[in-house]
């Protein structure tokens, strides 16, 4: 056969390679951020709502819950990165998942204080384990050119999450806050061993390779193609250990820069609803701008990986901070439905945007192979900053009866967050 294709000048047809994986995953993951950021994140305010009304309680008080957890997210964080790292993101997701979901089981039978801080840190344990550091961590092991873009991919289906808090609120308003939360947790519970399969912890495990460049060169082919970004990781950027990489001035920054942005973020995710229900929106129509903010959001977090590709990461993401810092400041001076969507809009691009880049940046300057932990560590330092957010949002309206001090604050903070990251420079190779 071989003389049969040398004398016809044939050549053997090569083998086809497989399909890479790494899109599939990186939907796989914004479908999970999903199931996590609906009820937990953009439709937090819709459940505080319904809680206000059954127990009259402060919004500081509720607040507190959410305040509670993010230093327990510090505490767990550097764990699950440190298991990630050593055990694989399908096996932490499930777990997550799992807890997740008998987490909101259990939030539905919230009977006092006690209890409903007991059962919402369960939920946070829950969606830190399952969701966003497993989830990034995937996306960031299977890409390094692409990386930016990926990442945007994943976190716009997070991100459209958000298009379900109208009906989120809607069914709480409906059934009830209670109804709601259980339904959830039954839901995640049913579709957690499922979805968890599809992860895929590396490419090298499945014989490919990150954004799907040939497992092995050719003699005489020619060189992958190069990122395009001034910044850019290519396959040779650097792998640093967790400590090399906390004894560098770019992991503090970048935890500043995503801390003081992250303020904001989080304390809108509590005090946005019953904000605009202040302002006389109606809660349908309240979730319905968060609706709108979402959708913005996701469509500039795929603007934003495009660009964090092609451009240097500090630069575009100072640019999208500066816009978020606009909508924070024009939240503060919404009166009626126009300024209302006019601050979704411009809020909406500004993180959007900026969310991406934060971790993708991450990965370009520090590698794969201890990117889990190090996302864990450095949600120290980010926890510090944004404890404070909606407690101190809350008390502000709990003692003057306006949000408005406190959005200028945030806002203030917010760009302070974006000059930071203009100083956070590529750690060297070897760097300690």
């Amino acid at each position: 056969m071989k003389q049969a294709a040398q004398l016809t000048g044939s050549l053997p047809v090569p083998p086809t390679r497989r399909p890479f994986y790494g899109w599939r995953l990186a939907a796989v993951a914004g479908f999970v951020l999903a199931l996590v950021n609906t009820p937990v994140f953009y439709g937090l305010g819709a459940f505080f709502v319904g809680m206000e009304r059954e127990f009259g309680w402060s919004r500081t008080l509720i607040s507190g819950a959410f305040a509670l957890s993010s230093v327990e997210g510090a505490i767990i964080g550097p764990i699950a990165g440190y298991l990630i790292d050593r055990l694989g993101s399908r096996r932490l997701a499930l777990i997550g998942l799992l807890i997740y979901g008998i987490g909101l089981l259990l939030f539905s039978l919230t009977k006092d204080v006690v209890t409903f801080y007991l059962f919402f840190l369960l939920v946070t344990v829950g969606t830190g384990l399952g969701g966003w550091l497993p989830m990034l961590t995937v996306v960031n092991n299977w890409f390094v050119r692409r990386r930016a873009m990926a990442m945007a991919v994943a976190l716009v289906g997070g991100s459209l999450g958000g298009a379900l808090v109208p009906a989120l609120a809607w069914s709480i308003n409906s059934f009830g806050w209670r109804p709601t939360a259980a339904g959830i947790g039954v839901s995640i519970l049913i579709i957690a061993v499922p979805l968890t399969r599809l992860i895929r912890n590396r490419p090298e495990e499945y014989g490919q390779r990150p954004d799907g460049d040939p497992a092995t060169a050719p003699s005489g082919a020619a060189e992958a193609p190069r990122a395009t970004a001034t910044d850019k990781a290519g396959p040779q950027s650097p792998d640093l250990t967790v400590a090399q990489a906390v004894r560098t001035r770019a992991f503090w920054l970048i935890a500043m820069a995503h801390g003081l942005s992250a303020m904001a973020t989080v304390a809108l995710s509590v005090h946005a609803i019953p904000l605009l229900a202040d302002s006389g929106l109606s809660l349908e129509m309240a979730g319905t701008v968060v609706f709108v903010y979402t959708i913005v959001g996701g469509v500039f977090q795929l603007v934003g990986g495009y660009l964090g590709d092609r451009i240097p990461k500090p630069l575009a993401i100072f640019v999208f901070a500066t816009c978020q810092t606009a909508g924070v400041l024009l939240l503060a001076l919404t009166q009626g439905l126009v300024f209302a969507f006019l601050f979704a809009v411009l809020y909406g691009i500004g993180f959007g945007g900026r969310v991406p880049l934060l971790t993708a940046i991450r990965g370009d300057y520090f590698g794969r192979r201890s990117f889990a932990t190090i996302m864990g560590l450095s949600g120290i330092p980010m926890t510090a900053l944004i404890l404070g957010g909606p407690l101190f949002a809350g008390y502000i309206y709990d003692t003057t009866g306006t949000y408005v001090p406190a959005l200028f604050a945030l806002a203030a903070l917010n760009f302070l967050g974006g000059i930071a990251i203009l100083f956070a420079g590529k750690p060297k190779v070897g760097a300690r």
